[in-house]
C-alpha cells in the first residue's frame, strides 16, 4: 500500500523530500512554542523578536544576492567560486556591522535591550549567509535529503537548547543562544557536502568578473529582498520603542502561533502549484487560469471553517495552550485574522510575478506595500493605541494582497 502511495517521478520525490522536511522544521518550533512560553515572559519574546528581525533584515543583503546566482552557471567551478564570492561579501559586510555596533554600542543596546548580545547579530548575519548560500549549493548538487536533513537538525538544535536554557532562567539570551547554535550545526552539516570541491584555485579575478557577471543580483535583487523582509518585519520595528517589549513579544506570538501552521498548508499547495502551472506552462496555457481559481476556492473552502472558529476563540485558545499571561495574544489575533487568512490564499499563487517576468511591477507593488503599512502603524501611534495600529495594519495588509491577488490573476488571464 505505502508503494503505492510513493511518488514514481524522481522529480515529484525530491519536492516531497524538501516538503517533509521544511514541514518538520517548521511543526517543532511550534510544537514547543506552549513550554517556550512558560519558560521566557512575553518581554523576552519581545527581544528576541527585535533580534531575529535585524538578523534577518541584514541577512538578506549581506551576500548581495550572489547566492541566487549560484543555481545559473553551467559548471560547477563557476557556481563553487559564487559560492565564495557570496560567502566573502557574507565576511566583509558583517565586520563592518560588527564595527558599526561596536562604534554606537551604547545608544543601540539602550534602544533594542539587547545588551551585549547586539554583537550575536552580525554573528548571526553571517551564519544566515552561510545557510542560505551552502542551500543554494547544495540544491545545484540535487542534494535534497541532506538539505531536508539540515532542515529538520536546524530545527531539533534550536527546540532542545531553548527548552533546556529556558529551565536555567537565563532570560532572552537563552533564545537567542539557540538561534545561534541551531545555524552553527546546520551550516556544518550542509559544508559537509561541498568541502572538497577546490576553492584555492580561486582568484581575485575570477570574482571581480563574477560580480560583474552577475551584478544584477545586488543591484535589483537585494534591494527587493530588503524591502519584503522590512515590510515582515515592520510591526517589530515600530512596535518596540513606543510600546514596549512585552507587546512585541505579544504580537511575535500571535503572529507566529496562526502563521506556521498557515504557512505549512499553504507553501506544501503552493510547491504544487508552481510545478504544475510551469509544467503546463506552454501546453495547455488556456487551462492555467482556470486551474489557479479552482486551487484558490478548494483551498479557502477546507480553511474556512475551522478558522473562523479558531479565531472566535483565539484568546481562549492562547490562554489555555500558551498561559493565561499570553491571552492577549490571542485577541491581537482576532484583530489581525484577515491578513493571516488573505496572505495564506496570496502566497499560493505568489510564483507568478516570476513566471510572466514581472518583478518590476511587484517591485513596486511592494513599495507601495512598505509605504502604506508604515503609514497605518503611524497612524496607531499617533493615536497611542496598540489596538487600532493592529487594525490600521490589518486593513491595509488586506487592501494590498486583495490588489495583488487580482493583478497576479489578471496576468495569468491575459497570458492565455
Amino acid at each position: 500500500m505505502l508503494t503505492k502511495l510513493k511518488p514514481k517521478s524522481k522529480f515529484s520525490r525530491n519536492v516531497l523530500t524538501l516538503m517533509t522536511g521544511t514541514m518538520i522544521a517548521q511543526a517543532l518550533p511550534l510544537a514547543i512554542t506552549p513550554i517556550l512560553t512558560r519558560l521566557y515572559s512575553p518581554s523576552d519574546f519581545g527581544i528576541f523578536a527585535i533580534f531575529v528581525a535585524l538578523t534577518g533584515a541584514f541577512g538578506v543583503v549581506a551576500t548581495a544576492r550572489y547566492e541566487q546566482a549560484i543555481m545559473l552557471p553551467s559548471s560547477h567551478d563557476e557556481a563553487i567560486s559564487l559560492v565564495a564570492l557570496s560567502l566573502i561579501m557574507a565576511t566583509i559586510f558583517s565586520s563592518i556591522l560588527a564595527l558599526f555596533i561596536w562604534i554606537f554600542f551604547d545608544f543601540l543596546s539602550s534602544a533594542t535591550h539587547i545588551g551585549y548580545w547586539l554583537y550575536g547579530i552580525p554573528f548571526g548575519v553571517l551564519l544566515v549567509s552561510i545557510f542560505n548560500t551552502l542551500i543554494a549549493m547544495n540544491n545545484r548538487l540535487a542534494l535534497y535529503r541532506d538539505i531536508a536533513k539540515s532542515t529538520v537538525l536546524k530545527a531539533i538544535v534550536l527546540a532542545v537548547s531553548q527548552i533546556i536554557l529556558g529551565f536555567m532562567s537565563v532570560g532572552f539570551g537563552g533564545l537567542i543562544f539557540g538561534f545561534l547554535s541551531s545555524s552553527i550545526v546546520a551550516n556544518q552539516k550542509l559544508w559537509h557536502n561541498i568541502r572538497n570541491y577546490k576553492f584555492e584555485n580561486i582568484s581575485i579575478n575570477i570574482l571581480k568578473q563574477l560580480a560583474g557577471k552577475y551584478r544584477d543580483f545586488p543591484i535589483f535583487q537585494a534591494p527587493h529582498a530588503l524591502l519584503n523582509t522590512l515590510v515582515t518585519y515592520l510591526p517589530v520595528y515600530l512596535f518596540a520603542p513606543f510600546f514596549g517589549m512585552s507587546v512585541v513579544g505579544l504580537y511575535s506570538l500571535s503572529s507566529r502561533a496562526v502563521f506556521m501552521p498557515l504557512s505549512i498548508l499553504a507553501n506544501s499547495n503552493a510547491k504544487v502549484y508552481n510545478q504544475h502551472i510551469t509544467a503546463n506552462l506552454n501546453e495547455v496555457p488556456k487551462a492555467r487560469y482556470e486551474f489557479t481559481i479552482r486551487l484558490l476556492k478548494k483551498f479557502s473552502s477546507i480553511l474556512i471553517i475551522p478558522y473562523v472558529i479558531f479565531v472566535i476563540f483565539a484568546p481562549n485558545i492562547f490562554s489555555f495552550v500558551f498561559g493565561e499571561q499570553w491571552r492577549v495574544a490571542g485577541v491581537y489575533a482576532q484583530i489581525l485574522s484577515p491578513w493571516f487568512f488573505l496572505n495564506s490564499i496570496v502566497s499560493i499563487v505568489a510564483y507568478i510575478p516570476s513566471m510572466m517576468n514581472e518583478q518590476k511591477g511587484a517591485l513596486k507593488i511592494a513599495i507601495a506595500h512598505a509605504i502604506l503599512l508604515t503609514l497605518a502603524i503611524s497612524i496607531g501611534i499617533y493615536l497611542g493605541s496598540i489596538e487600532y495600529a493592529l487594525m490600521l495594519f490589518t486593513l491595509f495588509q488586506c487592501t494590498v494582497l486583495v490588489y495583488n491577488l487580482f493583478w497576479m490573476l489578471s496576468l495569468i488571464r491575459k497570458a492565455q
